[in-house]
């Protein structure tokens, strides 16, 4: 008797988390998380509705950083977006602004 090999299914590759930081205009994604510190960025990112699971899409890279999060735009320093975690969305730009 011959036994045939459990059939696998091939892995989903893991979703690509990148900093709001590194992202290109255009690049859509949702936050996965927020790095928190002391000084209570994540409460005060929270309080105008970007946390996890909230939708954005980057506007712009220079000066700062310009993104829409629910039909809203808003403007972060660079270090701030550094900790804003987001997942790429698969159909969006990914490459990295330096």
């Amino acid at each position: 008797m011959s036994r045939s090999k459990p059939q696998t299914r091939p892995a989903k590759p893991e979703p690509e988390l990148r900093t709001l930081a590194s992202l290109a205009p255009g690049t859509s994604g949702r936050v996965v998380r927020i790095t928190r510190d002391l000084t209570g960025r994540a409460e005060r990112l929270a309080a105008l509705g970007i946390s996890a699971g909230a939708a954005i899409r980057v506007l712009q890279t220079f000066p700062g950083i310009v993104f829409e999060c629910d039909q809203t735009e808003l403007a972060v320093e660079r270090a701030v977006a550094r900790a804003i975690m987001v997942q790429v969305a698969d159909n969006s730009s990914a490459w990295e602004v330096t």
